[in-house]
């Protein structure tokens, strides 16, 4: 039974290690013109569904096994709604020194950030990190001067795929993923903020399936 659904690049990718058993991810990436953190998430989905092994310092080789399709079609059908957690967010005005407060207190790694319920921005470690550094009295500015602005942000909504989130996490190298729903601000399309989907999440994810394995 093979009802799985693989993206084209996939497909290239299998074919390549079939015809150049063991490749490494830097050979692959060089075959399709693009980058290794490009890779990563298809060689991810490829290796953890049984296709391909990747075997340690050699590369990968063709290994698909039986039952791949039915733990890539589980795998599918695991929505963002089933594992996001709740997200921390402040409001535009918050200063930063509170918003790092905020951060720490709630051990994350991204203060999502609105103005009037609606999602306008995201602030990381890295983000605070930047400007405690840069001599800035972080006690009068607010976060909204530092963060990352819509539509700049990545985010996923609740019928996505929890492969979909892990998938963007991993191509935009960001820590955690706003859940929104669409709504009107006005006459503009806007966004409210009703979870968030992290590494840890998604980690948490794996942990479970190994369990249930």
């Amino acid at each position: 039974m093979d009802t799985i659904k693989l993206t084209p690049r996939q497909e290239e990718i299998i074919r390549l290690v079939k015809e150049n058993p063991p490749i490494t991810s830097e050979a692959l990436a060089e075959r399709l013109n693009v980058t290794r953190a490009a890779l990563r998430p298809d060689l991810a989905i490829l290796t953890m569904t049984g296709i391909l092994e990747a075997r340690p310092k050699v590369g990968y080789i063709y290994s698909k096994k039986p039952s791949y399709s039915l733990i890539y079609d589980y795998i599918r059908n695991i929505k963002v709604a089933d594992i996001m957690s709740n997200p921390v967010v402040v409001d535009e005005g918050t200063s930063i020194y509170d918003a790092i407060v905020h951060l720490f207190l709630n051990d994350v790694g991204t203060l999502f950030v609105q103005n009037n319920g609606y999602l306008i921005g995201a602030a990381s470690r890295k983000d605070f990190l930047k400007i405690a550094m840069g001599g800035t009295d972080i006690h009068k500015v607010p976060v909204g001067i530092i963060m990352t602005r819509m539509p700049n942000i990545v985010y996923i909504e609740k019928e996505d795929s929890a492969y979909l989130a892990a998938q963007r996490i991993i191509e935009h190298e960001v820590d955690s993923l706003p859940v929104v729903e669409r709504a009107f601000d006005g006459s503009k399309e806007a966004f409210t903020i009703v979870g968030k989907v992290s590494k840890t999440n998604i980690t948490r994810l794996f942990v479970k399936l190994g369990e249930n394995g």
